[in-house]
């Protein structure tokens, strides 16, 4: 029998149809409609789908947590699997230690017992996870993840080697939750509280994100330079964030705990955080819906496997697991980013975008009042820079005044990429000072620069790829507004954010970028790249402005524009530095300029005496006519 084929008008209609359902509903009223959907047949679904589905939401908050850590933050873990442990040791031993029952149950009742457990397993993995990042996330590269492992390993043989926690047996007996009275002993209503709780949790994670503590945290993973240069304290967003995740997975382990009514090592050691992890990774671990689809992928495919493998390969090897790990490679392979990612370019056609709702009032920034043209605003006084024997700078002392452009020109190698690492509190000077502000800067960070009012660029661009324009413009304001993680998490940010973005908007229209605002940065050429970190600079209102060669990939009208910008920021009195090798640029743009060779000042002036100077222009060899030429009458 042949397959049916479809008639012209049969297409037709179909087409109309597909059209007519694209763009019914946005994200946000599709995921309402799956969770509706969800709470109207769970009650009809098989008491082993519930415990599956249980099951798969206990590992999802878990998951959801590594998608914060890893894909977000750039940070890996493989100890997740032993905050989970804390979490159900901690309610285990609550709700059945008699030295604890006695001591609480007659403050808060047997039935209270559970909600003690949960608070006591909260604050123990809180001062842990604070302990162990605040050593841990000191390394970087594979040193991190290998450190997981340690401390995870450690853990979990401290699970099973503790008495009083029942050693490797466990501990039994441990009550059902409930809540007014109401017992929660049955999985299919427990199981509708798990999958409240990572709803919720979800919906905290996405508030978060969306905010200007959420682009922070995406600004850790490959950006932490840019980051710090930006005002933000990197090495504390990234320890709460390591906490965050494990306050989530110790979430998941009370669940798991009052669900099984029985604890042991076994579900917290080392193979299980690999899986946690595995579930991030395969869903999407940029993505916290990501989370979900790879709890289910690999929770249903597990369950599968030891079903079908023991009935074809026999039961005398562990034969799931060889397969599962081989598809997860493929999966891997496949999806590299994550599945969410491409489900999500399937179905982009047939959604509608949300729209943004206006905050009911929009809070006004925090503005620096500029200080007097003239007056010095920073300076480096016989700086120094020594990497072993190699003097990358010898003594270098300049100034840079408000409502001036002062030019560091020099051949590639003299030092001035170091130099303005060193007055931007990038790099440490070895011997001189740096002052900004009138205030002597030390060895402070870059984010203490960034707080007296100072902006810059970047020799190679530092922007967040894969997020918008205006996204990457607003977190150059970070400094300019004060709410912090709980407040964006409960959308009370609302007012702030709108005037964060507003900024980058006005920023970027101002750069001349206005039409790319809402395309990923990674999208534009070079040179347009370089504008929108000039633009991010600009968000911060800075007093000083340090720009690393801004006119590198820009075309001759790009060039004109950007110092049509340029002189407008000094009119205004903002004091700016240049770096830049384009001398017809730098001629015709600079009040003062100072000139570095091998690390050491050869010459300071006006354009014109510079362009007379027989020194610099041996020191450009080759490059004396041009440099000669650079003034334009």
């Amino acid at each position: 029998m042949s397959a049916p084929t479809s008639t012209p008008s049969t297409a037709s209609a179909v087409a109309s149809a597909s059209v007519a359902v694209s763009g019914l509903l946005t994200r946000t009223q599709l995921t309402a409609l799956a969770v509706a959907l969800l709470a109207i047949t769970w009650g009809f679904l098989p008491e082993f789908t519930v415990v599956v589905m249980s099951y798969i939401g206990l590992y999802s908050i878990v998951a959801v947590g590594l998608v914060m850590l890893t894909g977000v933050g750039g940070m890996t873990s493989f100890g997740q699997a032993a905050f989970v442990g804390i979490g159900a040791y901690a309610t285990a031993w609550a709700c059945t230690s008699p030295a604890a029952v006695q001591a609480l149950s007659g403050l808060v009742g047997m039935g209270g017992l559970p909600w003690v457990g949960l608070l006591i397993g909260l604050v123990l993995t809180f001062g842990v996870a604070w302990a162990l990042g605040s050593v841990t996330l000191k390394l970087s590269g594979h040193y991190l993840p290998l450190c997981t492992i340690a401390w995870s390993l450690s853990l979990y043989y401290l699970f099973g080697n503790m008495e009083f926690l029942g050693g490797q047996t466990g501990i039994t007996g441990v009550p059902p939750l409930t809540i007014v009275g109401y017992s929660l002993a049955d999985p299919r209503v427990l199981g509708v509280l798990i999958w409240a709780v990572l709803l919720a949790s979800m919906w905290l994670m996405n508030n978060l994100l969306d905010s200007r503590e959420g682009r922070a945290i995406r600004a850790l993973k490959g950006g932490r330079v840019m980051a710090e240069s930006m005002g933000v304290d990197t090495a504390r967003y990234r320890i709460k964030l390591f906490v965050l995740a494990a306050l989530l997975a110790a979430i998941s382990g009370w669940l798991y705990a009052h669900m099984q009514r029985f604890v042991n090592p076994t579900p917290f050691n080392l193979n299980i955080g690999i899986e946690y992890l595995f579930m991030a990774v395969v869903g999407g671990a940029g993505h916290l819906w990501g989370a979900v689809l790879g709890a289910t992928v690999i929770t249903l495919l597990k369950q599968k496997l030891q079903d079908i493998l023991p009935s074809l390969l026999g039961t005398s090897g562990n034969f799931e697991v060889v397969v599962f790990g081989l598809l997860m490679v493929l999966v891997l392979q496949r999806f590299a980013e994550g599945m969410w990612p491409t489900l999500q370019r399937f179905t982009s056609r047939l959604l509608r975008p949300s729209k943004v709702a206006m905050p009911k009032a929009v809070v006004t920034l925090e503005q620096r009042k500029l200080p007097a043209p003239g007056t010095v605003i920073l300076q480096a006084s016989e700086v120094t820079k020594r990497f072993g024997g190699l003097v990358a700078n010898n003594k270098v002392s300049m100034s840079v005044k408000a409502g001036e452009v002062h030019a560091l020109i020099g051949p590639n190698g003299a030092g001035k990429s170091t130099f303005f690492n060193m007055i931007s509190g990038v790099d440490d000077p070895t011997e001189g000072d740096v002052r900004l502000m009138s205030q002597v800067m030390g060895k402070l960070p870059s984010r203490a620069f960034a707080a007296l009012g100072l902006g810059r660029t970047f020799q190679h661009v530092r922007l967040l790829g894969q997020r918008s324009v205006v996204e990457n413009v607003a977190l150059g304001a970070h400094r300019r507004a004060h709410k912090g993680w709980i407040a964006s998490m409960l959308r009370l940010d609302r007012g702030e954010e709108a005037a964060l973005l507003a900024e980058a908007r006005r920023q970027i229209e101002r750069c001349g970028l206005g039409e790319f605002a809402d395309v990923p940065a990674a999208s534009l050429a070079l040179g347009q790249q370089r504008i929108v970190e000039i633009a991010r600079a600009l968000a911060g209102q800075p007093a000083v402005l340090l720009l690393d060669e801004p006119a590198a990939g820009l075309r001759h009208l790009e060039k004109r524009a950007l110092a049509a910008l340029l002189n407008q920021l000094r009119s205004e009195g903002m004091g700016i530095l240049v770096v830049e090798h384009d001398m017809e640029f730098v001629m015709n743009l600079a009040d003062r300029i100072t000139v570095l060779e091998f690390g050491t000042v050869i010459a300071e002036g006006t354009p014109k005496e510079i362009q007379n100077n027989q020194r610099v222009l041996d020191a450009y060899l080759g490059g004396a006519d041009d440099l000669a030429a650079g003034i334009t009458k």
